[in-house]
């Protein structure tokens, strides 16, 4: 698990190619310390498991699966990404629970600057869409970020000065494509609650009305 507080910005130093998945070299430093193989290391938001260290560089493998639903399979030698350890007993809990299990990629509709911050406008599709609230959290490329607007089509959050420097979002330009993973709360929810399955016969969003409270026992 993961807060979704970036530690630092790492680069990739090299990616072997396999017939569906790949290995990626990543230089780092923070997230090196006391980490050791087999440990789990966020990036850009994707949950990898050290294979390797050598000084200030790190490998792990990245299956195919993880290649289609995220944007690692763009990444090119030089390629900046972001970096998180996972939690620990004794970490803050700064950001939102992070799992590093993405639920897929939005493509970033604009970038407008707010005064001292710059609010950036992402589309998803709507099973993506369906779990980001107004004033929610969402990892974005592993940023654990404040959901300001969503509406069918796309969402909206805002970065400060401090992000912008600490992460590589503000880098991103309109048309690129960014890791997302909504809040686990509202999915386990559904679940549990058997939403998914009626989602999926009616085709459209379930909506929870008072009948609907009082059938489950809420009232």
């Amino acid at each position: 698990m993961f807060t979704g507080i970036i530690e630092e910005v790492g680069t990739i130093k090299n990616i072997k190619n396999g017939e569906k998945g790949a290995k990626l070299f990543i230089k780092g430093s923070k997230v090196l310390n006391k980490t050791q193989i087999g440990d789990s290391i966020s990036t850009n938001g994707v949950c990898l498991t050290v294979t390797s260290i050598n000084n200030n560089n790190f490998e792990a493998d990245v299956m195919y699966e993880t290649l289609k639903r995220s944007n690692l399979g763009n990444l090119e030698i030089g390629s900046k990404v972001n970096l998180e350890r996972a939690l620990t007993l004794e970490s803050r809990l700064g950001g939102h629970i992070v799992s590093g299990h993405i639920d897929g990629i939005g493509k970033i509709y604009s970038l407008v600057r707010e005064d001292n911050s710059v609010c950036i406008s992402i589309k998803a599709n709507e099973a993506i869409l369906k779990y980001i609230i107004e004033k929610g959290s969402i990892a974005i490329d592993g940023i654990s970020l404040t959901v300001a607007y969503v509406d069918d089509e796309l969402f909206k959050v805002c970065i400060i000065p401090h992000t912008m420097q600490e992460t590589t979002l503000i880098n991103k330009g309109v048309g690129e494509t960014v890791n997302l993973e909504c809040d686990l709360i509202g999915k386990y929810v559904e679940k549990l609650l058997g939403l998914n399955k009626q989602n999926n016969e009616n085709k459209k969003f379930s909506s929870i009305d008072e009948n609907f409270l009082i059938e489950n026992g809420f009232m």
